[in-house]
């Protein structure tokens, strides 16, 4: 990502690169031996909005982690202190996911959003892991739910695992909730990673548009 912040890159050359990149980590399910961890990669210098008008997890653990990754132009390590949230399986209606590039040549920023789930089949995911820095929604529903479980001790829901613990981004010792369901209506977040064992995307559909802002992100 470290050309599109060089005053000789190219429009051609930044579209070759993004589109393909951004749409492998929205579209495509990251399959992992141990389940989907997303402290596994480096985060790229740029977080995401996600939008849903209605999630349904299945299995929902949440626990604190820290992503690390490069600035957008590669000058600087930075260390983003996130909430993962973690479902056995999820249901989404009406997903949104939009990310804000900056062309410094042109001073313009160019959006990237992807939609899908909208037309009546919801997406389907499994082993769900979404990386939070701030989150909202008009309600939020749990069944089941215990909060201050110690995050290696969970049960009801994906945890993390071992790789995390030994790059030290996350404590077995630290607070974690759990519960047999979550139902969130009305989501806006903005997240750093996701991944999943399988990401199954209905009606799909992406588009780039110049500008950024409401009405051209998800929100």
């Amino acid at each position: 990502m470290e050309s599109q912040v060089r005053g000789g890159t190219r429009w051609k050359r930044f579209a070759v690169v993004m589109v393909p990149s951004v749409a492998a980590t929205a579209a495509i399910g990251v399959a992992l031996a141990q389940g989907a961890l997303a402290a596994s990669f480096s985060v790229s210098g740029q977080e995401f909005k996600v939008s849903a008008g209605k999630l349904v997890g299945h299995g929902f653990t949440q626990y604190g982690s820290l992503d690390t990754g490069k600035s957008l132009d590669g000058s600087e390590d930075q260390a983003h202190p996130v909430a993962v949230s973690a479902f056995n399986t999820a249901e989404i209606t009406n997903m949104c996911q939009s990310v804000v590039t900056p062309i410094p040549f042109l001073n313009k920023n160019v959006t990237l959003k992807l939609t899908a789930g909208d037309k009546g089949k919801d997406v389907e995911a499994s082993k769900l892991y979404i990386d939070v820095a701030n989150l909202k929604a008009d309600e939020a529903v749990f069944s089941e739910m215990d909060i201050g479980v110690a995050a290696g001790s969970a049960t009801k829901g994906p945890k993390p695992n071992s790789e995390e613990y030994r790059q030290k981004h996350s404590s077995p010792y630290g607070f974690a909730q759990q519960a047999d369901t979550a139902t969130l209506t009305g989501v806006e977040q903005t997240a750093w990673a996701t991944t999943a064992g399988t990401f199954k995307l209905s009606n799909l559909h992406m588009g780039l548009q110049w500008g950024s802002g409401k009405g051209i992100e998800c929100y």
